[in-house]
């Protein structure tokens, strides 16, 4: 089989399209790295829905901690003090065993019958962890911008006569993405790398058809020989790496547009050793 074949043949194998059966003997680098880019497809998925979802619920809880109301505050305080003070592997665990706790036949609401099965499987149940952990570090990261917005913007919007939802539209919300964009640009970047937790917890992968961790462990397991596919995968992420700080970097020139060149905070890759 040429190496063309091979990419026809498992390139979409992690979705449940081509060949079913793995290959058994004479592992090639081609098929390793068509495998392994096969399951990538899954990391990125992971990634993206819980980083744009997250994006969302992560504003809301930065907004919740800023208010001066305990009823938002104390939630919004103990909701990202509990995923930011534990280990997101521990975080997958515990959700895993909760939700497999959940009745099988499924939950009766009003008397329809909500199904509850696909919430332990790892493209909902750890879609779910990464949304929650991800939104929890991203509230920190935005709550922080937010307290840092300069007194002369805010007192010029009062000048203008901008006030609650108006003021926070046109000032504050444009001025707390620009100041927290170069942080959020990590905490995406550690996001992405963080889905290879998901070969490690409980969440069964669908259909047996993993991410790239799990093509990368099957090789390894069959070769003996962890030093050619771990690379590989380490080799996709650093191009994942790439195109999303590519893309977080538009989005950062675009908010800070209006600035003198000497003023634009440019985004900078820091990766987090541990989290």
């Amino acid at each position: 089989m040429s190496c063309w074949d091979t990419v026809q043949a498992y390139a979409f194998r992690s979705l449940g399209y081509g060949e079913k059966l793995l290959p058994k003997t004479d592992f090639t680098i081609c098929q390793q790295f068509t495998l392994i880019g096969s399951g990538l497809i899954w990391n990125v998925y992971f990634g993206l829905i819980a980083l744009c979802t997250g994006f969302f619920l992560a504003n809301a809880l930065a907004l919740a901690k800023a208010s001066r109301n305990p009823w938002l505050r104390k939630p919004a305080e103990a909701f990202i003090f509990v995923f930011r003070g534990s280990p997101l592997f521990i975080q997958f665990f515990l959700a895993y065993q909760i939700l497999i706790l959940l009745p099988r036949a499924g939950i009766n609401l009003f008397g329809l019958t909500i199904a509850t099965s696909w919430l332990t499987k790892a493209w909902a149940g750890a879609l779910i962890v990464l949304f929650l952990n991800t939104a929890a570090y991203s509230a920190e990261i935005f709550y922080g911008a937010l307290r840092t917005i300069p007194k002369g913007d805010l007192e010029a919007a009062d000048a203008y006569g901008m006030t609650g939802w108006k003021r926070f539209r046109r000032i504050e919300w444009p001025t707390m993405m620009r100041l927290g964009w170069p942080a959020y640009t990590n905490e995406a970047i550690f996001l992405f790398h963080a889905t290879t937790l998901v070969f490690f917890s409980a969440f069964p992968a669908f259909q047996q058809r993993g991410d790239a961790l799990y093509y990368a462990n099957y090789f390894a397991d069959k070769t003996f020989n962890p030093f050619v596919p771990y690379p590989i995968v380490a080799f996709y992420f650093i191009l994942l790496t790439l195109v999303i700080t590519g893309i977080m970097g538009l989005i950062n020139a675009r908010l800070n547009r209006h600035l003198p060149g000497n003023q634009r905070k440019r985004i900078r890759l820091r990766p987090q050793l541990v989290r």
